[in-house]
Parts: structure tokens; sequence; C-alpha cells
């Protein structure tokens, strides 16, 4: 699977651009402010309709301009797919597959696989669980359109059950109307459990195994789930939590308050790892989501590293470089010495000034 060309309209800071990328190693590197950032930022919004900054689609449209354009050509297992992304300031985004427009976002999961990579990532295992489960759901969404689905519906509900016990406070005559979002509630958490449950019991026998490389063989990784709240006993603890949910308010039990445990050599690394050790197992993460996308879609996603190798250490640097050849890589950066020092082959490079990109040199 490839990226072949991304066209931006009125996109952040890009008021026309149209870029063809290499089937391999792909840089794009300048100053900061420049809008390396803003291209992968679309490029990841053509695999999953959304921004991985979480912000709204209004703030990606160019100012002084009423809507914005992605149009993204994919090759994947020999076929060519259009992805067309239009965002409009006062109304709902439009996605469209081959020009034939899709009723929901979501039907365009799975088209172009991708894997990124930000400093952001790095502190995955010392920031909170919201930052963790992201992960988790950031990953599944894209490989399984039923989880993307039912977890969807779950936040849903649970904005109106923990709407519902606010207006409590004020009319508590609804009282009675809580399990009929309860039952809900139950339904698509259970489905959410379950899924993510097998997918962290894949995700530690591959982790565990890069770990082990990337520390050459010192280190015993453990990741396991956090589970809330089992699928088999959801409904009794949300049951026996009723009146103190009604007291503060707000939902206590259910997957949105999961965590991942992550261990090495039975020490918690969320509060005891180094900074090294901390980064060292967020880069066995990511490594092991590449592998586990890879084999799920039996293809090759794309990577997109933003400004990752700023924040390792030359070894850690060698390890990430070293475990993504064979799969095409877009990568943005300040300079070109980290990949000259390591000899990486690269297969273009790119020059971003100010919203405008240049083919720097042709290898």
């Amino acid at each position: 699977m490839i990226i072949k060309s991304v066209d931006l309209k009125n996109f952040r800071n890009y008021k026309n651009l149209s870029v063809e990328f290499n089937s391999g190693t792909n840089i794009l590197f300048g100053n900061n402010a420049q809008g390396k950032t803003n291209l992968l930022e679309a490029l990841y919004m053509s695999g999953t309709s959304k921004s991985y900054k979480g912000v709204r689609d209004r703030e990606l449209i160019k100012f002084n301009e009423n809507d914005a354009h992605i149009k993204t050509i994919v090759e994947k297992k020999k076929i060519e797919y259009r992805i067309d992304v239009h965002l409009r300031r006062n109304q709902s985004k439009g996605v469209a597959l081959n020009q034939i427009p899709l009723k929901k976002t979501g039907e365009m999961f799975g088209i172009l696989n991708l894997v990124f990579f930000s400093p952001e990532d790095l502190n995955i295992i010392k920031d909170g669980p919201s930052e963790r489960r992201k992960f988790i759901d950031n990953e599944l969404c894209q490989l399984d359109k039923i989880y993307f689905y039912d977890l969807k519906n779950y936040y849903k509900v649970l904005d109106q059950r923990n709407k519902l016990l606010k207006d409590l406070y004020d009319h508590p005559d609804l009282k009675e109307t809580l399990d009929v979002w309860d039952q809900q509630l139950i339904f698509y958490g259970c489905k959410v459990i379950k899924r993510r449950k097998e997918f962290i019991e894949e995700l530690t026998e591959t982790t565990k195994d890069i770990h082990s490389k990337l520390t050459k063989n010192k280190e015993n990784l453990n990741i396991s789930y956090d589970c809330n709240v089992g699928y088999d006993y959801f409904e009794e603890k949300l049951f026996l939590s009723k009146d103190h949910d009604i007291r503060y308010s707000q939902t206590s039990v259910g997957p949105h308050r999961d965590d991942l445990s992550i261990k090495v050599e039975n020490i918690d690394m969320r509060k005891y790892g180094s900074q090294g050790q901390q980064r060292t197992c967020a880069l066995s993460l990511k490594l092991s989501e590449l592998q586990l996308m890879e084999k799920s879609i039996n293809d090759k996603p794309v990577l997109l590293l933003d400004d990752v190798l700023s924040e390792l250490d030359k070894s850690r640097q060698f390890d990430l470089l070293e475990n993504i050849s064979g799969i095409q890589t877009i990568i943005t950066c300040t300079g070109l010495d980290d990949f000259i020092e390591n000899r990486f082959e690269l297969d273009r490079i790119y020059h971003v000034v100010n919203g405008a990109v240049s083919d720097y040199k042709k290898l």
C-alpha cells in the first residue's frame, strides 16, 4: 500500500499544493512552522476522516476561506483509489471514495491504513490513561469497522447518560429513563471491552518480542489490559454505582476508564520508569502497531513520522530506522544530518517553506 499523491486546497497554510510521493522513504524538511506537519495531518485525515490533533474541521480551513479540499491517490494491491475529503466551515465534512460520496465517514476506514508517530507518542507511557486508550482505539478503528461503530455508539450513549444524570438534579422524575440508557451502555460497552481484550493479547506478544530485541534481551516487557470493569459483570457494577453516579452526575464505571498496564521486570513504567525506559517502551508499542496492522491487512501500511528522530538518541534512531525498511515512510524533520549519519537510504526529499513544497533532490 502506498500514497501516490496528494492535492490540497485551502488546507491549513496551503493555498494550493500538489505532491507526488515515492514508494520508499520521503523526507519533508524545513524550519519549524512552515507546514510540514500540516501535510502529514492531511494524509492522516485521508485515512481516518479526522485530525490526529483532535481539532474541529473548521480549524483546518485556511484563514478567510469557507472550505478546504484534500484529494489523495492511494495504490493498494495494484488497485488505485481516490479519496476526497471536503471540509466546510459551516457544514459537516463530505467524504468520497472514487468520486462516490460516502454516507458515513467510517466507510473510508481500511482503504488507507496508516501508522502515525509523533513526539507526543513518546510520552504515551507517562501520560494519563486517555492517551493509552486513544492508542488502542486509533489502531482498532482502522482494522475493525464494527469496533469503530460500537465505540462511537458507546460514547454517544455515555454522553446521553451523563446529560441525564445532570438533569436529574432539577428533574428527579426522569430517573426511570436511566435504565434505558444503562441497557444500551452495557450492550455497546461489553462489545468494546471484548475487542480491546483480544487486541491487547495480540499486542502483548508482539511488543514483548520487539522490546527484547531493542534492549538486546536485557528487559522483559509485559503489557496487560487494565480493565475498569469486565464485560461479564459490567451490568452488576453499573447497577451498584447508580446512586454514586447520580450524586456526582457522571458515569463512574465502563471502558471509558480503561488503561494499559506497562511493566518491565514487574516494575510499573508509568510510575517508576526512567525517561529512557519509557521512550523505549513507547517505541516498542509503535513498532508493534506497525507489525499488527501489516499482519491484519496482509499488506504494509503507510508510516508517517512527524519529527520523531529529533526526540530520540542515536541508538533509538537507528532501531527505528532499521525496523521501517520496505514500508512507504513519510518523514518530517528540520534537517538531514540524522539520516546521513545513519546512512539511511532516502528516495525523495522535499523542502517545505511557508506552505510551498519543492522537490529538493531525487535519488
